[in-house]
């Protein structure tokens, strides 16, 4: 284990126990109550150690039988078999040590003598006591008597918050914990200090918590230290058997259904082991299920479990399952994953059918071993697809391919060639990234389908295609052809929704979405649980872009609810709906750790992290706005090296991340032309809630050349965030000071903060250029809270409005580089400008601002900031 582990403060439960050790509470003292691990003794022996002057014993099950046995090694020993002599011994010896404070860990396992003893001091206030006692344990009737007859203040240490708990992770790893990996953490936990230790030491052992790009992450079964397991076998090798085969039992399959382990080991047992408070039953819809009341004990019972009892008690779970015939898709899970490592063999088409129903539910891992069972059984096509589809989930394209491949498309008939065609097409364009192999495939199979029905799923697959190589009106087109159709099949349908909502959120069409989500909310239910991700990132961005966050965020966190706490592929990609949400809110600091956490879990390769390449985007726009030039320029760095054909459709939203960049890096003019560069990309391609949004950015960064477009596509696009961009654009065209100040306002209540804080930071500027200096210094006031909410951002608008200084554009943003260190070659290099022209610059800026040379342009820029 780690040793060197650090304490984590409770300063009110610390004030509390020191008080009442110095008589402040009315008693003597404190005892302190709560679960083994909480760090009850921690928080006790820190207290004493400031005030000094404390002896401390502690209980054992072992002295527990030894009059006055805990207190032997401090009174000595004694010739007296009276126990009142005895106890009058003690007394005197105690007291004689000169200790002030007299500290008893586990005074719940005190022999009763030394209970009397510790009870006689309290009641003659002859020391001052701190003890601890363990929950649920019974406890000598004269130690409850101490807090019950208020001789010592009873205090209840409860275990570490999930703040609290995730501080101390990361401050022992040294590094970011992935939020998905801190809830697991915590729900095994349940905050008690003493497991936590033990779960991560437990987990750097076996290797399921490793650092990936800097987060970390655990991956795979909570594994717990082999001392940590020998503290709960003690209460568990004192169990009956009965009860113990309840635990076995629930260890393999938990939660359970209330009525299989009754089925199994009869009622009595399973309410003994209620009653001993090691498993809880809960009502969850119609059925009762049964849990541990701590998850760490099933860990703990497979520790101890032999292989062959395992494989025997899965296959008597399985038995029942199958004669209960359920019927749900929840049961045939269950069956298949018992069943693969029980002593009962499960047909290859049951292993295929809980392998399909495992992808609907976004279980990847398990989706792939009950489909790679099934291809080993002979399971063929029907088997294959599965496994290929979790291979591809996964990020193992070639494997997928692979699989595929070993098919020939002519031996099928239109149904298995639907299956096999769509899936290798999918593999093929949004995984490997080969767009021309995928049209080829896609050809094949769009020549040879012509059933209708299975034709409307070529169709939507068609339609996602023309999306992503950023061809908006056909996938539009191609959506609506199959939404239209009454014989869509769920499988149509989820891919035309894919193909439609994106291409209308972009086009501006945005309010035209909400029904398509919900058609798509239907067809989920079959179809692959992860393609909702991907496919619901245009509801949000249909929400997003037309300015209704708070309808944004609600959506982003019902994705974020779907994926479960043991699906980190659905975690992280409803994490970059999330981040959208909050990039445009303009919550900079909290994207950032969001998008780190998400494109950690995506990792590099697959599907998944292909159709996740808005992360990047979203990455570059929070780093650029916090100034983090550097980390910034490497996230775009990684942008581009990933742009190709597959993921065209992002071309126009990577343009606008380019002009975020070169404003982070303090090219302020330069950003401004790439925005306007961005917002003529946009329209060529369509894409006018993009073009909004890069002319409303060139007008924050300086330039209202958009004013008169954005103004047009008031008339074009849904919502009511274009008509808050066209009134900035106008205002800060007309340099009207109020006309901005109403610009921050509107942009604020619709949530947009960090363009509200620009549009606050011009504002001041163009009152003090009027010469209204108390609506200035109101302006600059609100622009600062603004940016204070999101987290110290640094856009041109606000450096401006917080350092006023007599240059033009093009100077000040050649100051800005020079204070960040660049020389003039850079400097030219990055402007496309020549070194001559730099060094115009530079010298004029010197003259206005009245400093000798570079040096002097760098400190004073610098101080300003």
């Amino acid at each position: 284990m780690h040793a060197d582990w650090p304490i984590v403060e409770r300063t009110g439960e610390f004030e509390v126990i020191r008080d009442a050790l110095q008589g402040e509470s009315g008693g003597c003292g404190v005892i302190l109550t709560g679960e083994s691990g909480v760090g009850k003794t921690t928080l006790a022996r820190l207290v004493t150690a400031e005030l000094g002057g404390a002896r401390w014993v502690a209980g054992t099950e072992s002295a527990r039988g030894i009059p006055l046995g805990v207190f032997a090694h401090l009174v000595g020993p004694s010739a007296s078999s009276d126990p009142v002599a005895y106890l009058s011994a003690a007394r005197q010896s105690l007291l004689a040590e000169g200790s002030t404070i007299i500290g008893v860990d586990d005074a719940h396992l005190l022999d009763e003598l030394s209970a009397t003893l510790l009870h006689q001091l309290a009641i003659d206030r002859a020391v001052h006591i701190v003890a601890t006692v363990r929950s649920g344990e019974a406890v000598p009737d004269a130690v409850t008597s101490l807090w019950k007859d208020r001789h010592l203040l009873r205090l209840t240490v409860d275990p570490f918050s999930k703040q609290q708990s995730v501080e101390l992770v990361e401050s022992v790893l040294g590094g970011r914990l992935e939020g998905l990996s801190a809830d697991l953490m915590w729900d095994a936990s349940g905050g008690n200090a003493l497991f936590l230790r033990h779960l991560v030491d437990g987990a750097l052992e076996a290797g399921t918590l490793r650092e990936s790009n800097g987060v970390w992450q655990l991956r795979g079964r909570t594994a717990i230290t082999s001392e940590l397991a020998s503290l709960l076998e003690g209460r568990i090798d004192r169990l009956d058997t009965d009860v113990l085969t309840v635990l076995q039992y629930l260890s393999l399959c938990e939660p359970a259904a209330l009525d299989v382990l009754v089925e199994l080991v009869g009622e009595s047992a399973v309410e003994r082991a209620e009653v001993l408070e090691l498993v809880r039953i809960v009502r969850e819809g119609a059925v009762l299920r049964v849990h541990f009341t701590h998850p760490l004990f099933g860990e703990v019972i497979r520790r101890k479990m032999g292989s062959l009892t395992a494989r025997r008690l899965r296959g008597k779970l399985v038995s029942v399952l199958q004669a209960q015939n359920s019927g749900t898709a929840a049961d045939r899970i269950l069956i298949a994953d018992l069943g693969l490592d029980s002593d009962v063999t499960i047909p290859s088409g049951d292993l295929a059918v809980a392998a399909n129903e495992a992808l609907t539910l976004a279980n990847i891992p398990m989706a792939q071993r009950f489909a790679q069972a099934a291809v080993d059984a002979g399971g063929g096509l029907a088997a294959t697809e599965p496994l290929a589809r979790a291979l591809m989930w996964q990020g193992r394209a070639d494997e997928a391919e692979k699989a595929l491949a070993g098919f020939d498309p002519d031996r099928f008939d239109e149904v298995e060639l639907v299956r096999w065609g769509l899936l290798r097409i999918g593999n093929l364009f949004w995984a490997v990234g080969d767009a021309e192999s995928a049209q080829a495939v896609l050809d094949l199979v769009a020549e040879r389908v012509k059933e209708p029905a299975l034709a409307l799923i070529v169709t939507g697959v068609s339609s996602a295609i023309a999306l992503f190589t950023n061809r908006l009106d056909e996938a539009i087109a191609l959506s609506d052809e199959v939404m239209g159709s009454p014989l869509a099949s769920p499988w149509a349908v989820e891919w035309a929704v894919f193909g439609g909502s994106l291409s209308r959120a972009l086009s501006g069409r945005g309010d035209e979405v909400a029904a398509l989500a919900e058609k798509a909310r239907e067809a989920e239910r079959v179809t692959d649980g992860l393609l909702r991700f991907p496919a619901g990132f245009g509801e949000i961005l249909a929400l997003v872009l037309p300015g209704h966050l708070d309808d944004a965020e609600k959506a982003a966190q019902n994705y974020l609810d779907f994926s479960s706490a043991g699906h980190y592929l659905g975690w992280a990609l409803s994490g970059i709906h999330a981040a959208e949400v909050t990039v445009m809110r303009g919550d900079l600091q909290s994207a950032v750790t969001r998008l780190e956490q998400t494109l950690a879990a995506l990792g590099e390769e697959g599907a998944a992290a292909s159709w996740s390449y808005p992360a990047f985007i979203l990455q570059v726009m929070a780093l650029s706005g916090l100034g983090l030039s550097d980390a910034a320029e490497g996230a775009l760095a990684v942008a581009r090296d990933r742009f190709d054909g597959h993921v065209a459709v992002f071309g126009p939203s990577l343009d606008v991340a380019v002009a975020w960049q070169a404003a982070g890096a303090g090219m302020f003019n330069r950003a401004a032309e790439l925005a306007v560069a961005a917002a003529g990309n946009a329209a060529d391609s369509g894409q006018f809630a993009i073009e909004g949004e890069a002319w409303h950015l060139a007008a924050r960064f300086g330039n209202p050349v958009g004013a008169d477009r954005l103004a047009e596509l008031t008339e074009v696009l849904d919502g009511p965030l274009i008509d808050a961009y066209a009134k900035h654009a106008r205002a800060l065209a007309d340099s009207d000071a109020a006309g901005l100040d109403a610009s921050s306002d509107e942009l604020y209540r619709l949530g947009f903060t960090l363009a509200a804080a620009d549009a606050s930071a011009q504002a001041s500027i163009r009152h003090a250029e009027a010469g209204a200096r108390s609506a200035s210094v109101a302006a600059a006031s609100l622009a600062n809270r603004l940016a204070a909410q999101c987290g110290g951002a640094r856009t041109p608008a606000l450096v401006e409005a917080a350092q006023p200084l007599p240059l033009t554009a093009r100077e000040r943003e050649i100051a800005n580089l020079v204070a960040a260190g660049l020389s003039n070659k850079e400097i030219a290099e990055r402007l496309f400008v020549s070194v001559r022209t730099v060094e115009g610059h530079v010298y004029r800026a010197c003259t206005k601002l009245d400093v000798a040379d570079r040096a002097e342009i760098a400190a004073l820029i610098r101080g300003g900031h």
